[in-house]
């Protein structure tokens, strides 16, 4: 296998994240499930077709020539006859001149193939890098008065976010283990983590591995690691750790059919680049994975890839100036591989990159609703399970100081427990069916001729692209007024971005969330952002994209802190 065909399998597999294949949750069971077709693709398909495609050329094959005339010029030495004034050896060099190098061609495929993925894809994202030359690059213009354009503007930002769970697995035995987080610490006051302060999972340094009610629970504590280890490495000191402080069954209750937590977690669990891990290892993986994988996806991943891939060719594989007639037609077969195989490799790209969008484009089901509403709405038939409900009334105690009411010649005071009177006395309080059960909710929902009607305000839980995708059907061009406080993203706000694409990342998570809400908004609407100085420009320019410039009002700028004592100490 020639160096160049195996640097372009190395970064398709790259780009196919077959290294990951251990991972088994969200995009990686879809990589998985592509996984074979794309192995037999890059290991059995891949040269066949480029020597196909080359194969018209084999009858004039280079080193063919060359050999030829290597034995006709020993020949001819024997005989002691100068070569160069034969005429058949003065044919043959001719003929070398015109000849095809065949390997050089197949070499120079891959070459071109390998460059041209290099270049637009970078862990895990695809990025417009049309050169134009060497250091120019150039951008899509259409004609526009004036162009905003930045790196990352057709991807959508993927908002990451610490979500973080408790992890359970079931083991062969049908025993289950748990990964329990402990303790969390995340930056405070919006500030982004520093450089080698970076938070990792890590086994508790106090009671590691607990059995309790048949079942095993491994304690985690997602903090700095001032040594500066990798997650990866973190994991496999996990896993044996865990293995080791893990006894064989033994004594009363754990002999024939007990929990064999040792051998079961250590059942091999392997993959082509790990054939010796361990069920644990596998999970302890998908585990920590979960909270590190931030991406973009692409809008149009298969046309991005296409147009690309036309310029590049016509700007660094075909060299006009460089060609005689007699290597158009060799030249003229590369392109057509180097197209061929390139579309080969984006179809199976464009089909993953799309079904990511294909779900983060789909609209979210709401996964718990609740209503808050005040007691003159609600029916005196249901005061008596409120007053019952501990909950609400602590919250009432948190929020209102309930227990501070004295009561005086016409009011009740607050007593323990509640009283039908004191609701009555207080029908202001607002009442969280957070703290009810169904069958209350029901009835309470029920009590309302129209609900809808009744409903005059709406709180959304939910990563913001896909709050407002979700409210588009029931506001759309509803919205009167819109107030938006964006990350500041002056690198230390806590916003995510990678490859240093700080401000390009900013703006993609911006536009499209501002084209969201622009179709939420009535004609006759307002829209208010908070901003500094960091970003003030560029979002004016994004704003401008999505409403026109004309519609732009005002700045107004407010003091927050006064200049001295930015510069005292």
């Amino acid at each position: 296998m020639s160096e160049n065909l195996t640097k372009l399998k190395a970064i398709l597999r790259e780009m196919f994240q077959l290294d990951q294949a251990d991972l088994d949750f969200g995009i990686y069971r879809i990589m998985n499930q592509k996984r074979e077709e794309i192995e037999q693709f890059l290991d059995r398909d891949l040269l066949p077709q480029v020597k196909t495609a080359f194969a018209q050329f084999k009858g004039e094959d280079l080193q063919a020539v060359r050999d030829e005339l290597d034995k006709l010029k020993k020949t001819l030495d024997d005989a002691g006859v100068v070569a160069e004034t034969s005429p058949k050896f003065q044919t043959l060099q001719a003929k070398l001149t015109k000849s095809v190098d065949v390997s050089s061609l197949e070499n120079d495929v891959f070459s071109q193939l390998t460059n041209f993925f290099r270049r637009y894809y970078h862990e895990g994202d695809f990025l417009s890098l049309r050169r134009y030359k060497a250091g120019v690059y150039a951008i899509p213009y259409e004609g526009e008065e004036v162009k905003l354009h930045w790196a990352n503007a057709d991807q959508y930002y993927i908002k990451s976010s610490e979500n973080f769970r408790d992890y359970t697995f079931k083991l062969p035995s049908g025993k289950r283990a748990h990964f329990k987080l402990v303790d969390a610490s995340t930056e405070q006051n919006n500030k982004k983590e520093q450089a080698g302060k970076e938070r990792r999972f890590m086994l508790c340094a106090d009671s590691p591995v607990i059995e309790d009610a048949g079942e095993l629970f491994i304690r985690f504590e997602y903090k700095v690691d001032e040594a500066g280890a990798k997650q990866a490495g973190l994991n496999e000191a996990a896993v044996q750790t865990v293995l080791n402080l893990l006894p064989r069954p033994q004594g009363e209750g754990r002999g024939e059919g007990g929990a064999d937590w040792k051998r079961e977690l250590s059942t091999l669990a392997p993959t082509d680049k790990n054939p010796r891990r361990s069920l644990l290892e596998k999970h302890l993986n998908d585990y920590t994975a979960k909270y590190s994988f931030d991406y973009f996806i692409h809008k149009d991943l298969g046309g991005f890839l296409r147009r690309e891939l036309d310029f590049f060719i016509k700007n660094e594989v075909l060299f006009i100036d460089d060609l005689d007639v007699d290597h158009v037609r060799s030249s003229i077969s590369k392109v057509k591989v180097i197209k061929e195989i390139g579309h080969k490799v984006i179809a199976f790209l464009e089909q993953l990159e799309n079904f990511q969008k294909k779900l983060w484009l789909k609209k979210k089901f709401v996964v718990e609703t609740g209503y808050c509403c005040t007691l003159d709405k609600v029916p005196e038939e249901l005061y008596p399970p409120i007053i019952a409900n501990t909950a609400q009334v602590e919250e009432w105690k948190r929020l209102f100081a309930i227990q501070d009411i004295q009561g005086d010649l016409h009011t009740p005071a607050y007593s323990d427990p509640l009283t039908m009177e004191f609701l009555k006395a207080n029908p202001f309080l607002v009442l969280d069916t957070a703290f009810y059960d169904q069958e209350f909710t029901e009835k309470l929902l029920a009590s309302f001729d129209n609900l809808e009607a009744a409903t005059d305000g709406l709180l959304v839980h939910s990563e913001n692209f896909q709050a407002l995708n979700l409210m588009l059907a029931r506001y759309r061009g509803q919205v009167k007024c819109t107030y938006i406080a964006p990350p500041y993203n002056t690198g230390t706000d806590g916003f995510h971005y990678k490859d240093n694409y700080q401000h390009s990342s900013w703006s993609s998570m911006m536009y499209d969330r501002i084209l969201l809400g622009k179709a939420l908004q009535s004609n006759l609407s307002t829209i208010f952002s908070s901003i500094d100085d960091g970003e003030q420009a560029l979002l004016r320019q994004l704003m401008a994209e999505v409403y026109g410039d004309a519609n732009f009002v005002n700045n107004i700028i407010w003091q927050k802190k006064y200049a001295p004592s930015l510069l005292s100490g």
